[in-house]
């Protein structure tokens, strides 16, 4: 991409981020009970293939297949082992999906344990478990970091202090809320917006949580009091059981009306989670569309033409009533147009008046207000067939825009 992502926020742009990832490894046959992340060394054809879908629906950014590939979660996989493998195989996979033309943001999430003072498990240990997932992501090659569906402050803290150990790369840090409006730990939207920026991240958002309308609503308590951009990337609703399959049933249209109202929030990254698909980013890239158009540049140029000089004929050189004009008195008479199709009365009366010497014929344009042969094709018979002119009639009623 020509713009470097810091560049594209300065320039206050919209960018479109992906969906869910599980969801449509899910729909492609892989259980729950599996590790999504290690799908980037077994199957890393079919994570391409989720991450192609997205760009071809009009994702800017992609998230890599690692939300869930730390020491923590990978471990009752028996797993722990390859984290790095795992996490720079994601990367690998999403660069080359993405070709250059998308940003391809490493995607972290929560630990999966409660860090201390809630938890027992320590702040370092924490932050050194993110430090790893990080570092083999920066190495991979990712353009930024997505810090995603934390529910603790304190742990996104830790995780956001880890990437600025490895790397200068921009983070996008989002949390989980409510349906009450606030993060599982009770932390409003504008305390999280003042730690998180005044933690250094470039963009503060939300993610997940109850579905876009209540996105929204943290969104809007954010945008007053943020001086960075936000984000928002809600998932489709919560999931319902249908024949077996848990289903998200908000829909793409759904999506899209949301997506513009976030846009005119503040909101400059806008994306799914659970539940969406690449139908629903499909709809919030044309929603973008409809509210920041593109511009293209136009090329214009200067064609010299050379002018030409019309030659006003006079009305004497026009027709032989025209040559009549101002030197005889002439005549005329009005003949309406049939009212069907037979026009032989029309033409046999013609006839007779041009050998009784009448000059022109005049002919109205709808008489009466009635239906009848257009006075245009009345005009060509009767100079056709008889060869007398004709004066034809034409009104403005019904061509133009009040008709």
């Amino acid at each position: 991409m020509g713009k470097s992502f810091r560049e594209h926020l300065e320039q206050d742009e919209v960018l479109v981020c992906d969906g869910a990832m599980g969801t449509m490894l899910y729909s492609k046959g892989i259980y729950i009970n599996r590790c999504f992340d290690e799908l980037n060394l077994s199957n890393p054809a079919m994570v391409k293939d989720v991450h192609l879908d997205y760009l071809k629906s009009g994702a800017d950014i992609i998230e890599t297949n690692t939300f869930g590939a730390n020491w923590f979660k990978l471990e009752p996989h028996g797993l722990e082992e390859r984290l790095y493998e795992i996490n720079f195989q994601g990367v690998k996979i999403a660069r080359e999906a993405a070709g250059g033309k998308a940003f391809v943001a490493g995607s972290i999430g929560p630990l999966g344990r409660p860090i201390e003072p809630i938890g027992h498990l320590s702040q370092e240990k924490a932050r050194q478990a993110f430090y790893d997932q990080a570092k083999a992501q920066f190495e991979g090659g990712v353009d930024l970091f997505i810090l995603e569906t934390f529910k603790d402050i304190n742990e996104i803290h830790q995780a956001l202090l880890a990437v600025k150990d490895v790397c200068d790369l921009p983070v996008i840090a989002q949390m989980a809320f409510t349906d009450e409006g606030k993060t599982a730990y009770g932390v409003s939207p504008e305390e999280v917006v003042r730690k998180l920026e005044g933690w250094g991240a470039d963009v503060v958002g939300i993610n997940c949580s109850t579905g876009p309308e209540g996105v929204w609503k943290a969104i809007q308590e954010m945008a007053r009091v943020s001086d960075i951009p936000l984000s928002a990337q809600p998932n489709a609703g919560f999931p319902q059981l249908v024949q077996g399959r848990l289903l998200y049933l908000a829909s793409p249209e759904y999506f899209a009306e949301y997506a513009k109202r976030f846009i005119q929030s503040g909101v400059r990254i806008v994306g799914g989670c659970c539940g969406t698909t690449p139908a629903h980013i499909r709809a919030i890239r044309t929603a973008v569309k409809a509210l920041r158009p593109s511009r293209q540049l136009v090329e214009v140029k200067v064609v010299e033409v050379e002018e030409k000089v019309l030659q006003v004929k006079k009305p004497a050189e026009k027709s032989k009533l025209g040559e009549k004009l101002g030197k005889k008195f002439v005549v005329s008479i009005e003949m309406n147009p049939p009212r069907g199709p037979d026009f032989s009365k029309v033409v046999e009366g013609a006839r007779r008046i041009k050998v009784a010497g009448v000059d022109a014929v005049n002919i109205p344009d709808g008489p009466r207000a009635s239906a009848r042969m257009s006075p245009l094709a009345l005009a060509t018979i009767l100079e056709s067939k008889v060869g007398i002119e004709t004066i034809l009639h034409y009104t403005c009623r019904d061509r133009n825009i009040l008709g």
